[in-house]
């Protein structure tokens, strides 16, 4: 496996722990008998638990294009030790994300976020090189 696959599997792992990090802070805000119900009536979350949806579905957008960006350099034999350290990139930045998220940490959580969109970028135009 490349670099680049091993980080988006990693990637994927994690936005897994994500899915559960969020799971838990929400059930701990809404109760087990409203998130075991069919929530016709939504709820805001807050806190903790806002943030960590929030964070999750952050890196659900990101990694759509990571994805594309693998898969495009994968299938192109364009990977080489750029895009593989893009992809390390990509996958330290996001695991930095959540507790930069998590915690609040102003203005670190945007530049980390700014760091994996951006190795997602040169890689993807790598593809063209």
């Amino acid at each position: 496996m490349t670099p680049e696959l091993t980080a988006l599997t990693l990637a994927a792992l994690l936005q897994a722990v994500q899915m559960v990090i969020f799971s838990i802070t929400a059930q701990r805000q809404v109760g087990p008998k409203y998130a075991a119900s069919p929530r016709d009536e939504g709820r805001e979350l807050s806190g903790t638990a806002g943030r960590a949806q929030r964070a999750m579905n952050n890196h659900f957008r990101g990694l759509i294009l990571f994805s594309i960006a693998v898969f495009v350099l994968t299938w192109a034999d364009k990977t080489g030790a750029i895009t593989a350290l893009l992809a390390l990139v990509y996958l330290v930045a996001r695991v930095l994300y959540v507790p930069a998220y998590l915690l609040g940490w102003t203005p670190w959580r945007s530049l980390i976020w700014v760091a994996g969109w951006g190795a997602t970028v040169l890689m993807l135009l790598a593809a063209f090189l």
